[in-house]
């Protein structure tokens, strides 16, 4: 299976850098061409295209970023789910604003968000978390993420201990563990053309139900 995907890989590198992206004005709605892009780096043979880094910043401006998976990205916005007692979630609570960035190489493609972060619903956080393995389930218990962990032994001695609790009964949500949104204000595509000459289009707003503005920026 791995070998189909490299070889998808390299049929489609770079797919993109010739043609390049429409106007900025040809689609007002840059969820849509997030979509496109998206799906497009799923069919590619790219390792977790849903990969993107999550930046955020302490309320004295210090900047921190990580690597997490998007759950799921529409019109509201896009999802991920974490430890409410990570740096990150700490972070987001002081100050809920982030920025995201997914990178997908293979096709010289670049996707930038900003925007205000929320919580999503407690039903679903409960709806995703009830889809993941056993194992990451009792993980979400053990794990008390960004503390301090002094034996590796201890983290597995939780992870019994939680088994043991649990049986083989369902594993309840924890209080502490859940989904963020980030509702987009900003977004960017970057596509990668010759000669550095690269593409980049802007989507921008002042409010959730606003309508977007849309420009090209120079590379």
């Amino acid at each position: 299976m791995r070998i189909f995907k490299n070889l998808r890989a390299l049929i489609t590198s770079g797919a993109g850098i010739v043609v390049g992206m429409p106007d900025a004005d040809s689609d007002p709605n840059p969820t849509r061409l997030f979509q496109a892009w998206f799906k497009a780096a799923r069919k590619s043979g790219l390792y977790l295209p849903e990969a993107m880094t999550v930046a955020t910043a302490s309320p004295e401006g210090r900047p921190s970023a990580r690597m997490v998976l998007l759950k799921h990205a529409d019109e509201e916005g896009f999802v991920f789910f974490t430890n409410y007692g990570s740096r990150k979630a700490s972070e987001l609570e002081a100050n809920p604003y982030a920025s995201l960035l997914f990178h997908w190489p293979i096709l010289q493609r670049q996707v930038r968000v900003e925007g205000r972060v929320v919580r999503v619903s407690r039903e679903e956080s409960a709806d995703y978390y009830h889809s993941r393995p056993r194992g990451s389930q009792i993980g979400a218990w053990a794990s008390k993420q960004s503390s301090e962990l002094d034996a590796r032994e201890t983290l597995e001695r939780r992870v019994q201990e939680f088994e043991g609790q649990f049986g083989e009964g369902d594993v309840p949500l924890p209080d502490h563990w859940g989904g963020y949104r980030i509702i987009p204000d900003r977004m960017e595509f970057w596509q990668g053309r010759p000669f550095r000459l690269h593409d980049r289009i802007i989507f921008e707003r002042n409010h959730p139900d606003a309508a977007w503005e849309t420009h090209r920026l120079y590379p």
